[in-house]
């Protein structure tokens, strides 16, 4: 295999047994548009990660959920600082903000909010202030929204420019107590929302990013309102 650039782990983040944020520092300059992913070797797989870190920032920041049988992520649980990977020299990946748009309608199941989160800090760090974003995440448990305190603070400070709706499937369950927010499947609610904030197709650009049923569903529910529909499809790994 060719010899690949190397990136070192600066920091980590346990969330839950099974979800964790990473930060790798590459040791060779590494650019990337708000959107793409990049892709880790370890030992002879090889596998893509959305990256949540804007491209101001100097380490890549990744939000991952262990697959008990994935070779790629059992791997990287057991990285601690100082460690480090193989990673591409460049990124890749054609999901990202279409500026044709005012209105962006982001909707995520999970760590998949990853490239919003990039998008949305890349927004933030440029001196543009004329478009609104709307991110709909979706999980089971409350405990799963890895970045639902910045998008909240981002919202609550930005209200002209950032709206986040957090939504829980399963209320009902212990884990789940105490929750006063939204609730159900996050493609369930995608109909309500646009109309609550009675945006446009010709003005909207809806993307879906996440589990790919939730998204074919999304599809479905958006294109019967004439929207324009990106996608980008988590796979287990």
């Amino acid at each position: 295999m060719t010899e690949l650039p190397i990136a070192t782990v600066t920091k980590r983040k346990d969330l839950s047994h099974e979800l964790m944020l990473l930060w790798l520092l590459p040791e060779t300059p590494f650019t990337f548009k708000p959107g793409q992913y990049c892709t880790i070797r370890l030992e002879n797989f090889e596998r893509a990660y959305s990256i949540v870190s804007g491209p101001h920032e100097p380490a890549l920041e990744l939000f991952v959920e262990l697959v008990p049988d994935g070779p790629v992520t059992t791997k990287l649980w057991n990285l601690r600082e100082g460690d480090r990977v193989s990673i591409h020299p460049r990124a890749n990946g054609i999901f990202l903000m279409d500026k044709k748009y005012t209105n962006h309608f982001m909707v995520s199941t999970v760590t998949a909010v990853a490239p919003f989160v990039s998008i949305i800090r890349s927004y933030f760090h440029s001196s543009e202030k004329r478009r609104h974003f709307y991110i709909l995440q979706g999980a089971s448990y409350q405990g799963e929204f890895g970045y639902r305190e910045e998008l909240e603070n981002l919202a609550t400070a930005n209200p002209d420019f950032i709206t986040y709706i957090p939504t829980i499937s399963r209320p009902q369950e212990e884990t789940n107590a105490g929750w006063v927010g939204v609730t159900g499947r996050v493609n369930n609610i995608v109909e309500e929302y646009l109309d609550k904030f009675g945006l446009s197709s010709e003005s909207t650009m809806l993307y879906a990013c996440g589990h790919p049923g939730m998204i074919e569903d999304v599809k479905v529910r958006a294109s019967l309102r004439g929207f324009t529909v990106t996608e980008e499809r988590f796979w287990k790994q």
